[in-house]
């Protein structure tokens, strides 16, 4: 029997305007509101920032989000304890 491997993680991000922006490879989002997306992605953490905005898609099972608003910053975080396990970002948050 051959085993499977996992693909190799994948993630893109389209953003056209700073008004509009198209995302795969998220696997969660961890909150949202008017000001600010938190997302966790293959590759980390991923806080969008900005006005206005709003989330127009999600489709967890296939890692895509459609979002809107005035993007302003994207900026990642690599959440990772030293022994190469991820860390969740409530185990963060009470720390």
């Amino acid at each position: 029997m051959e085993e499977r491997q996992a693909p190799p993680a994948s993630h893109k991000i389209a953003l056209t305007n700073r008004s509009s922006c198209a995302l795969n490879g998220v696997t969660d989002i961890l909150s949202f509101d008017v000001n600010e997306i938190l997302l966790e992605t293959q590759l980390g953490m991923l806080m969008i920032r900005g006005k206005d905005l709003h989330v127009n898609r999600l489709t967890l099972e296939k890692g895509e989000v459609e979002l809107s608003g005035g993007i302003d910053s994207l900026q990642y975080s690599d959440l990772k304890k030293e022994n190469g396990q991820k860390e969740t970002f409530l185990r963060r948050l009470f720390q």
